[in-house]
């Protein structure tokens, strides 16, 4: 019998024994070691009428059911939090939890032992952020001090039960060269957008869900020049740019239980412009902030970087669109010619079905002649899905020349798309 079937049997007796364990933990003025938990554990579990007839095999997994769910704040999660090699943690209710670990999404053969053991658990997140989450507000969407980004969502709009989402980001910074090296990106293309980013280029990185936008917007960041003033904008902070000294990182704000005191993405956008950055570096846009950001790249903030959703190029281009729209009233017109005006270079990134990010395709944007965007491709995959420089060189090299790379992106004749 599995773990989870285990837990699932004597779900009663553990949530049981798991109240009578942390009542006695309560006597002690300091906290017991975990031997002295273990030892209590084991004793109150053969004390326990209901389980004297349990299988041998049963035996310890009960006893460490017990014992993760009173040794620790998170539970069961624990030891998933603390696992290095876990990117991120996934609980669809009370008896499905999966994580994707080594690039891979697998099922973990464990369970809460009810709902209102999960919520109590999501609660206790919430709690960490000074964050309310209830019936009247079942959603909570946080960044704990530990960087870990954490969604909750309660039982009364989630049909299947509690659903917790917890993404872990790594302490280490990732490097360009750490991204060539997982396959991520070439080393020519690496070299490439390195030497954008550092001559000014506006840079958009798209991608799908837990395409790693983020992280290789962070590798990417790293070519800026270190004495130039940054300010990083972020619904949840997650980049770590630390080889800026002179920068200013900005996160949003909910509203507080009587809606009051909400800082979105567009307020800090429409801040940063007075703040004399050299650079704007938004984390994501998801909706209206986009119209402040492509007005702050547009209006001298060369070296700006942002990153969104987007299925390709051209789709993250449609969305642009669409969010751009959301807050203005302009004519699509003035709205892709803004784009156009606004944003140099496209990055998008897709996550394989064997778990491997990377950048598929990198753009120019050249402009918009009235009816479609023209997009100068200068990388993309071949047949034998491998990313390629093509023979189309760099249209805008300006700045290339001006900042001594004017040897880079020039035509390239022994490769075609």
């Amino acid at each position: 019998m599995s773990r989870r079937e285990v837990i699932s049997k004597y779900a009663s007796e553990i949530d049981s024994l798991v109240r009578r364990v942390r009542k006695w933990k309560t006597k002690y003025a300091v906290e017991p070691d975990n031997d002295q938990v273990m030892s209590y554990v084991e004793d109150a579990f053969f004390d326990t009428e209901a389980l004297r007839n349990v299988e041998i095999s049963e035996i310890r997994i009960i006893i460490d059911s017990v014992f993760n769910r009173v040794g620790d704040k998170y539970s069961i999660l624990s030891p998933l939090l603390e696992d290095s090699d876990v990117n991120e943690i996934m609980v669809n209710g009370p008896n499905y939890i999966f994580i994707e670990k080594n690039r891979r999404v697998v099922q973990v053969d464990d369970a809460f032992t009810s709902e209102a053991e999960l919520e109590e658990v999501i609660r206790m997140f919430a709690s960490d952020v000074h964050r309310e989450i209830n019936e009247a507000n079942p959603i909570v969407d946080a960044r704990l001090d530990s960087g870990y980004r954490v969604n909750g969502v309660l039982n009364n709009v989630a049909l299947n039960g509690p659903i917790l989402t917890i993404r872990k980001f790594s302490e280490t910074e990732i490097e360009l060269e750490d991204m060539v090296r997982y396959g991520s990106v070439t080393s020519e293309c690496a070299e490439d957008l390195a030497a954008l980013v550092n001559c000014g280029y506006n840079v958009f990185i798209s991608g799908g869900t837990s395409s790693g936008k983020t992280t290789f917007l962070n590798a990417l960041a790293k070519a800026i020049n270190p004495d130039e003033r940054a300010i990083i904008i972020e619904d949840s902070a997650e980049l770590k740019i630390s080889h800026l000294k002179n920068r200013v990182h900005m996160e949003c704000r909910s509203a507080n239980s009587i809606g009051k005191g909400e800082v979105s993405m567009a307020d800090l956008i429409k801040a940063s412009l007075r703040m004399r950055p050299d650079r704007i570096i938004v984390g994501e846009v998801r909706g209206r902030e986009v119209v402040d950001m492509i007005q702050a790249m547009s209006t001298g903030h060369e070296g700006s970087m942002s990153t969104g959703h987007g299925n390709s190029i051209k789709g993250m281009l449609n969305r642009l669109e669409t969010m751009y729209l959301m807050d203005s009233q302009i004519p699509m017109y003035s709205v892709k010619n803004q784009i156009a005006n606004a944003i140099d270079i496209f990055v998008h990134l897709r996550r394989d079905s064997n778990g491997k990010r990377g950048v598929v395709e990198v753009a120019e944007l050249n402009g918009y002649d009235g009816e479609n965007y023209i997009l100068n491709y200068l990388y993309v995959k071949d047949d034998n899905g491998n990313l390629v420089r093509t023979t189309n060189a760099l249209s805008d090299r300006e700045r290339l020349i001006r900042n001594g790379f004017g040897e880079m992106m020039g035509e390239c004749n022994d490769r075609s798309a």
